[in-house]
């Protein structure tokens, strides 16, 4: 009988259950939501619109931009930065933060049905609530 040298089990990834690769995990690494992502595009598209040579941009980075600015659900930087200080004071994973801003859940049935991860992650229900009450509000006041 021959003895398999001891290998390393991964761990599965799992975003259920908050298991990402250790490069997501660290400090260096956020997750964007969309709107962030759409303003980075936005920006590196205007960048090269002011260049003397004007490069072409990717199918690629066009396709990204068009689906970024469609799913986009806060518009301008002063709008996002109020909605990245609000979320950051609850206790929150930082995939978590992204889902709730990227999805805006319309309940917190909703919101625990989309990122499972949320279950016990506020005291009462009413927390949450109170935080998709208060992102609504803003994504419509914008």
């Amino acid at each position: 009988i021959q003895k398999m040298p001891h290998q390393q089990v991964e761990e599965e990834e799992d975003a259920t259950e908050l298991k990402f690769p250790k490069e997501f995990e660290s400090n260096a690494c956020d997750a964007l939501m969309i709107s962030e992502v759409f303003l980075l595009l936005e920006h590196r598209r205007s960048q090269s619109e002011q260049k003397e040579e004007i490069e072409d941009l990717s199918e690629v980075f066009v396709k990204t931009l068009n689906y970024s600015r469609r799913l986009s659900r806060f518009k301008n930087r002063e709008m996002i930065r109020a909605v990245r200080n609000l979320i950051a004071t609850k206790n929150l994973h930082k995939f978590e933060v992204a889902q709730i801003c990227n999805l805006c859940p319309d309940s917190v049935e909703e919101a625990k049905a989309m990122i499972p991860s949320l279950e016990g992650k506020f005291q009462e229900d009413a927390e949450l609530e109170e935080l998709l009450k208060d992102l609504h509000s803003k994504k419509t006041f914008q």
